[in-house]
């Protein structure tokens, strides 16, 4: 049984109708962890395959300026 309440008007759904609309709601917010998840997993994966590239290069800037900077 579902009681909904609306502008202090109550509506109580019972039956199939309240396993509906359970189905419904646990159906969305199981889609939006899911899109959250991808989200942060894609986000993660650039930070680090930016990180895996960047480091290296500026390692190798700063051995490269120290072989030909001023002593």
């Amino acid at each position: 049984m579902l009681v909904i309440e609306n502008n202090g008007k109550t509506t109580v759904v019972s039956g199939w109708r309240a396993w509906v609309m359970a189905l419904g709601v646990v159906l969305s917010v199981v889609a939006v962890v899911g899109f959250l998840g991808f989200i942060f997993l894609s986000v993660a994966l650039t930070i680090g395959a930016v990180l895996l590239i960047a480091v290296p290069v500026a390692i190798g800037f700063a051995i490269v300026g120290a072989l030909f900077g001023r002593r």
